[in-house]
This record gives structure tokens, C-alpha cells and sequence, in this order.
């Protein structure tokens, strides 16, 4: 038995998601509403004590994670493989969920609360904001989360992190020139993990980073991620449209003072 404690939004739940849908893995939902802080429900913290999602059981073992997860997902049922057989090749998709992982995971909430559910947030009772930002079991997670919600795109924090998304996507270009997927001839683990972060950037409305005048691999890479049926299954019917919606406009209104941040500068 598979038991899922994820959210629609949430980057990490997207990726295992999409391996369990590559892998044909069905599982029993446990949706936590991250949004509401049910992320800090002192029973579910005793099964994820970092407050995240997504955590999975199975066959009562608790697994936390998502790297780690989906490297299990792919020990555990081996078919099929989203990995390549060889060494270099298995070393080469090791490296892209180490640098999400080191890198671009911690910038995506700044980019995200920055824009995103920023108005939503302000808008809660001061109290229940500060109780969710002091259930956060990370201080520094939890001074940077204050920073954005407070001041948007003007924190420190923001400009920063929007670098590191821009770095990976040109890395990301780069990788993809002569090659269809990041993890070999399929969509794989690397795809995976890639996969919700790109596309949180179009749901912020940054389609100009992603779009193909400016990253035409990238673009191609996304839309042929888009076509595969456990897109569908992993990340579109868990998305809800008034969020995004919502999400793209937020985005739009601050496009103005992201855009000049996007620039390379000599």
C-alpha cells in the first residue's frame, strides 16, 4: 500500500506525483493544505518533522524527502527504468536533483511568496500569519518567508533567488541542445524534478524566461513534458485553476520590477 501526504501546488509533490504516473503507481491521496498550515498539524509533523510535503508510506515505512523519494520510487519498482542504465549517465541525473535540491528548491519559495500568494497572505488575521511563520522549524526559512510577504519583490532575498532560477534555466538550455530529455532517450527523474519549476515560473507569469525567443530548448522540453499523458494525471488535475489564476495575475502586476531583474548584466 502507497499513501501520499502532498499538495497540487507544491513543487516537490509534482515530481514524485509524476514518477508515481510514469511508473503506473496508483495511491491513496492524503492532501495537505499547505496554504491553511496544515503542513504544522502536530501529527502530521511527527511523520515529516521539517513541516514539508510530500511524505510517503509504504508498506508503513514512512519515506521524507522527494529526491530521495523518487530514487526509491525507481529502486523499488524498476519499471520502468527513469533513470539511464550507465553510470556516467545515472551520475548526470544525480547531479541535476543535488543542484535542485542545494539551489533551486531553496530560491523557489522566495520567487514564489514574493508574487504569488503574497496578497492572500496579507490579507489573514496578523495572528494566524505569525503563527503559521512561527511553526516554520527552519529560522532562517522563517525570517526569509517573513521578508517576502513583507516586502515582495523589494526583499533582499528576491533578487538572489530569481538568479538562481534564470542559471538553471540556461544550464538547462545548454544540457538540452543534441538530447529530448535531461535523464537520457525518456523522460526520467531529472525531468521530473525540473519539471514544476519551470512551471511555476509560468504560472507566475515569467513566460518571456521561458518562452521560445528567448530558451527555444527549453520551451520545446516543456511542451513535450506537457503532452505526456502523466502530466495530465500528475500535475494538471491537481492544479486549481482560480489559483493559478490567481498566481499569473499577481505575476503580471509585477512584471514591471521583475523584468529589469532578469537582465544579464556585463
Amino acid at each position: 500500500m502507497i499513501a501520499l501526504y502532498h499538495f497540487g501546488f507544491s513543487t516537490c509533490s509534482q515530481k514524485v506525483r509524476l514518477v508515481l504516473a510514469e511508473k503506473g503507481i496508483e495511491f491513496e491521496s492524503r492532501e495537505i493544505n499547505l496554504m491553511a498550515g496544515g503542513q504544522h498539524d502536530p501529527e502530521y509533523a511527527k511523520l515529516n518533522p521539517k513541516h514539508v510535503v510530500p511524505t510517503l508510506i509504504h508498506d508503513e515505512n514512512v519515506l521524507v524527502e522527494s529526491s530521495l523519494i523518487i530514487a526509491y520510487l525507481d529502486e523499488a519498482f524498476p519499471e520502468p527504468p527513469l533513470r539511464p542504465a550507465d553510470a556516467l549517465g545515472r551520475y548526470r541525473v544525480a547531479r541535476w536533483l543535488k543542484r535542485v535540491d542545494d539551489e533551486l528548491h531553496p530560491a523557489a519559495p522566495v520567487v514564489t511568496f514574493a508574487l504569488g500568494p503574497r496578497n492572500l497572505l496579507l490579507q489573514q488575521p496578523k495572528e494566524t500569519r505569525e503563527a503559521n511563520l512561527a511553526a516554520i522549524p527552519d529560522p532562517v526559512a522563517r525570517a526569509t518567508r517573513r521578508s517576502v510577504i513583507e516586502h515582495g519583490v523589494a526583499a533582499p532575498e528576491f533578487a538572489g533567488a530569481l538568479r538562481v532560477f534564470l542559471d538553471t534555466l540556461d544550464k538547462l538550455e545548454a544540457e538540452l541542445a543534441g538530447q529530448r530529455w535531461l535523464s537520457g532517450e525518456r523522460f526520467g527523474l531529472a525531468d521530473a524534478t525540473l519539471l514544476p519549476y519551470v512551471l511555476r515560473l509560468e504560472h507566475l507569469a515569467m513566460d518571456p524566461l521561458i518562452e521560445a525567443p528567448a530558451r527555444p530548448r527549453v520551451a520545446g522540453w516543456l511542451a513535450r513534458v506537457k503532452a505526456l499523458p502523466s502530466y495530465a494525471t500528475a500535475v494538471e488535475a491537481w492544479a486549481v485553476p482560480a489559483a493559478v489564476e490567481m498566481m499569473r495575475t499577481q505575476g503580471k502586476s509585477a512584471w514591471p520590477e521583475v523584468e529589469p531583474l532578469t537582465r544579464r548584466r556585463g
